[in-house]
């Protein structure tokens, strides 16, 4: 079969960010006896290469040798994966060809592979085995996520700048609002507004207006914003792969005493659980922090989701800060604190910003007015 590779010679370039991720990994491989990894998630070969590239149903896969490394792409993304990625000979399959024939050169002669076996489907497995001799399937998914999990200076720079463009763009939206819109109108505003500030969505956002403000996953609909309404505003940038997530709250003209008192206890719950944060405590000790506030208040059964999740490459990462989880907080983890009260009928507040441990304590990286702002009536 035809074989597109790229003039440039594995690991040839000045050690960057993925040539060390690529180190630690070889570091895995060597304590557990694996001869090579096959990693498929492209979120994880965007981390170990810099290739971004969409999920799609074509292969690609990166392979990983303790002596080279080699990114496996379909021809359309060979130019895209080139530019990017100076830490992997690019090999590309045209369609109509067998990618397992690269697959198997990449990996030939590994008995024990490493792969995500989360993401690694049955067929590819099965393909595995019979094409590249593979006898023993060893998960390595736990080791990337571990990797990941801390952010390097690069990489918080890069959340950085996707936070200070959501906190601008929350800021312009706050200012546009007005009753008569609806749900799906605010969602495209917002999406206009993070790309007239050079960033993409980092994930698709949430506009939720009266009672459907108190379901915590509401998609935008058709529903317009009406005189006395809540409104719920979920979303955030993307800066070269790194993503940002914010909650701000409004309401349509003035609010009434029970909005008021609702969002202050959940911005004291966000207070609460922010103030917890530091190196050495547990995520469940951030949740416990926001929870107890909400439950003396009588409104715990109200507050039935995690604190918050981990920021990055993905929306959604590690560490997950559940009730009652474990995971000790260390420099360099980012993650969402964003407690919320939802009342059926009634409608519902959650307050998020996007902070980074450091030794003792917190920054804050979102920054946008967390205040119940008043939404203009037409």
């Amino acid at each position: 079969m035809a074989r597109i590779a790229s003039a440039s010679s594995p690991l040839s370039s000045p050690r960057t960010a993925p040539a060390t991720r690529l180190s630690d990994l070889r570091g895995w491989m060597s304590r557990h006896s694996v001869e090579a990894a096959y990693i498929t998630r492209p979120v994880s070969i965007a981390y170990l290469t810099g290739f971004h590239a969409e999920p799609h149903e074509r292969l690609m896969a990166l392979a990983v040798r303790r002596d080279r490394t080699t990114l496996i792409v379909p021809a359309i993304e060979r130019e895209n994966a080139e530019r990017v990625s100076d830490q992997a000979e690019v090999v590309a399959w045209r369609d109509g060809e067998d990618p397992y024939e690269l697959v198997r050169e990449a990996i030939e002669g590994c008995a024990r592979l490493g792969v995500e076996k989360e993401h690694l489907t049955v067929q590819a497995a099965e393909a595995l085995g019979a094409r590249a001799g593979v006898v023993e399937l060893i998960d390595v998914a736990s080791e990337i996520r571990r990797l990941r999990r801390t952010k390097s200076s690069a990489e918080l720079e890069k959340l950085a700048r996707a936070a200070t463009i959501t906190d601008a763009v929350s800021e312009e939206v706050m200012g546009q609002l007005r009753s008569g819109q609806s749900e799906l109108e605010v969602a495209l505003i917002i999406g206009a507004a993070i790309g007239a500030n050079g960033a993409t969505l980092a994930f698709e956002t949430l506009v939720q207006s009266g009672p459907n403000s108190a379901l915590p996953h509401h998609h935008p609909a058709a529903r317009t914003l009406e005189a006395g309404d809540l409104v719920l505003l979920d979303f955030g940038a993307a800066f070269e792969g790194y993503r940002a997530d914010t909650t701000r709250m409004a309401v349509v003209g003035e609010p009434n005493a029970r909005q008021l008192e609702i969002h202050a206890l959940v911005l004291q719950a966000h207070d609460a659980a922010i103030e917890a944060v530091r190196a050495g405590v547990t995520t469940g000790d951030v949740d416990a922090a926001a929870r107890a506030v909400i439950a003396a208040a009588g409104l715990g059964d109200r507050f039935f989701h995690r604190i918050g999740h981990g920021l990055g490459l993905e929306a959604h990462e590690d560490p997950s800060l559940d009730p009652g989880s474990d995971t000790v907080l260390e420099p360099g983890m980012v993650f969402t604190v964003e407690p919320g009260v939802y009342i059926p009928g009634w409608g519902g507040v959650r307050i998020e910003d996007d902070i980074v441990v450091e030794a003792t304590g917190c920054r804050l990286l979102t920054k946008a007015d967390r205040n119940l702002r008043v939404v203009r009536q037409s």
